[in-house]
């Protein structure tokens, strides 16, 4: 199949070259001509283990190209994925303007195109949106633009992704699940084919099945680290080792679902559990529905994140100078979007320490989009905090503090002051 991504952020980049590896032709377009002529070069824009060789090789078989311009490209697109942000509005709810203006852009083009297709293009949506988003916002600008016709010219799908980013690339493969959401919740013969090689159980649903599917899942997500910050912070107060408690707890198999998400340490952050969280709760009030727990999960989250803190500078004279081991939300990431160890790290900084800040996958000048503007609001002397592996290991801190597994990049002392959020 010839297929368009539109969109070339952590989820467009890699599912379009988890699908060009498979053979398919692929066409990533994004607004960005910085993005765009980067990865021309073959130089990945994000940090995500294994995408860089797997854009390589694609690049170099000819399976995947980039561009700034859809062109002629929807004269012959079998299908064309939309993976384009929506990062939350003031009021929690998600920011569609971004989905709105791809719409368009298909839509137009293949009003351009009038009859030069034999065949529907199938258009999927995997951007996180708001439930009735298909049926009330992307159906009328194709239905406007295509002069009513929209149902004759393109068959519309939402396919919401379950990458996780670190683990992306397996999660692409092997996902727990495909949703995939039509109008009449019948197969879709273009999104069979592009899952072919795919052993997941696959769901049919309508439109807004589909579409709450991610706000469920990662708000589900978040309600479990939340609800394991909570256990561990109160053992913290008593005395009580709250790793042993956390070993008794998941050895329940059977009733306690799972171990993941409910390990006690750092809080949840990232670019999609606290939007989906915010934008859960928007939907919650506009129907009027009393979603008390969801509603607290934010609150909580940042209460934690208070807590962490000060549990990191119990005992640390003013001024002492502290190593932050860990600043994107998660190991093996780049992304500090709303990340909690920037937030403690701006507060360690606001408090009078000295602070360094060790990770091995942050470089102050590759992070671009939201992910630069983020840190660069909350960090703005962040290229400056940074230090590599040598001044890590070799200079004498008072403190460090873990945030994840990026402690096993260092080789530190014995005598290290070490306090280990991730395991609280």
């Amino acid at each position: 199949m010839k297929v368009l991504v539109f969109g070339l952020g952590y989820v467009g980049l890699t599912a379009g070259c988890c699908i060009a590896s498979e053979g398919h032709q692929v066409v990533g377009i994004d607004v960005s001509a910085a993005k765009v002529k980067d990865i021309a070069a073959g130089n990945s824009p994000i940090h995500e283990p294994g995408l860089q060789q797997l854009m390589e090789a694609a690049l170099a078989d000819g399976t995947l190209s980039v561009t700034t311009d859809v062109a002629d490209h929807l004269k012959d697109a079998d299908l064309a994925l939309v993976c384009v942000g929506t990062p939350s509005s003031v009021d929690g709810a998600l920011n569609m303007s971004y989905v709105a203006g791809v719409s368009r852009q298909i839509a137009s083009g293949l009003a351009a195109v009038g009859k030069g297709r034999s065949e529907k293009l199938t258009v999927a949506y995997r951007s996180t949106v708001q439930p009735g988003t298909t049926d009330r916002l992307i159906r009328p600008i194709f239905d406007e633009l295509l002069d009513g016709t929209s149902d004759e010219v393109v068959q519309l799908v939402y396919n919401p992704e379950f990458l996780r980013e670190g683990s992306a690339i397996k999660d692409y493969f092997h996902p727990p699940k495909i949703v995939v959401g039509t109008v009449d919740a019948k197969p879709n013969p273009q999104m069979e084919e592009l899952n072919a090689n795919i052993d997941a159980r696959t769901f049919w649903v309508n439109f807004p099945a589909a579409e709450i599917t991610k706000l469920v899942d990662n708000s589900w997500h978040a309600t479990k680290v939340a609800f394991a910050n909570e256990i561990g912070r109160t053992c913290l107060s008593v005395g009580i080792d709250a790793k042993q408690v956390h070993e008794v707890f998941v050895s329940d198999t059977k009733l306690n679902i799972s171990p993941y998400y409910t390990r006690p340490g750092g809080a949840f952050g990232g670019s999609c559990l606290p939007k989906d969280v915010r934008a859960l709760r928007a939907l919650g009030s506009e129907m009027g529905t009393n979603l008390h727990l969801v509603d607290s999960l934010l609150r909580s989250n940042e209460a934690h994140k208070f807590a962490i803190f000060q549990h990191c500078i119990e005992g640390l004279p003013a001024g002492a100078g502290v190593l932050l081991v860990g600043l994107a939300f998660k190991a093996e990431t780049d992304d500090l979007r709303e990340s909690p160890n920037v937030d403690l790290a701006r507060k360690l900084l606001e408090a009078g320490y000295k602070v360094d800040i060790f990770d091995p996958c942050v470089d102050a000048e590759m992070l671009i989009g939201s992910n630069l503007g983020y840190a660069y609001s909350q960090l703005p002397m962040l290229e400056r905090l940074l230090v590599d592996k040598k001044t890590a290991n070799e200079k004498s801190y008072d403190r460090v503090i873990a945030t994840n597994a990026t402690i096993s990049h260092l080789s530190l002392p014995a005598s290290a002051n070490l306090i280990d959020i991730s395991a609280l």
